[in-house]
């Protein structure tokens, strides 16, 4: 019998989608005001970007990464839980009645960009722990590769960003089990890999 997850629906995986989308373009060298405006405008939201913008968010985005780059779910919990101490109390939202309504832990519908970032990808994470009651998502496993996932399964959790990461270290565990001298750790490629240090 398959488990249903009453919280992990469209609107919990949109804004799962979009922290990791957000992550990921913040992680990357040179990313611009342009760059970021394009995730949440593929997310349906309509936002203007400017280069400080960009600067708090990176901040923001170094603080949800570190909730996914916990090792265990009692030290996500306290991550998540620290970020949640700073947002707001829970407001119901339908902008004026431009989409559905919706949840915000930010202080107004027009907040700063980072303050909406940081409050709404906190509260992802926060459902999705108490849902599965694992750690929220990750840091790709993938040798060379740093991208972040947030995991809205059901089945085991996850340890790659995509499909792509996940089947290069099947193939090259099987070459080392084979003995073909290839080395276990797969290299991401240019596409997958950013520069995010911290």
């Amino acid at each position: 019998m398959s488990t249903s997850h009453a919280i992990a629906g469209r609107s919990v995986r949109a804004v799962a989608a979009r922290t990791t989308d957000l992550l990921n373009v913040l992680a990357e060298e040179g990313t611009g005001p342009a760059d970021v405006a394009r995730v949440p405008r593929a997310h349906g939201e309509r936002e203007p970007v400017t280069g400080a913008d960009v600067e708090r968010m990176r901040g923001a985005a170094h603080r949800v990464r570190a909730v996914l780059a916990a090792e265990d779910t009692d030290g996500a919990a306290e991550l998540v839980n620290r970020l949640l101490a700073e947002t707001r109390p829970p407001r119901l939202t339908d902008h004026g009645g431009t989409t559905h309504w919706h949840v915000h832990v930010d202080s107004h519908d027009d907040a700063p960009l980072d303050e909406w970032f940081l409050a709404s990808s906190c509260l992802v994470l926060a459902l999705l722990l108490t849902d599965r009651q694992r750690p929220p998502g990750g840091l790709c496993a993938a040798h060379g590769c740093a991208r972040a996932f947030v995991d809205c399964g059901s089945g085991s959790p996850r340890r790659y960003c995509p499909r792509r990461c996940a089947t290069r270290a099947r193939v090259a565990a099987h070459r080392a089990a084979a003995g073909d001298g290839q080395t276990p750790e797969v290299t991401a490629t240019a596409s997958t890999s950013t520069s995010w240090s911290g």
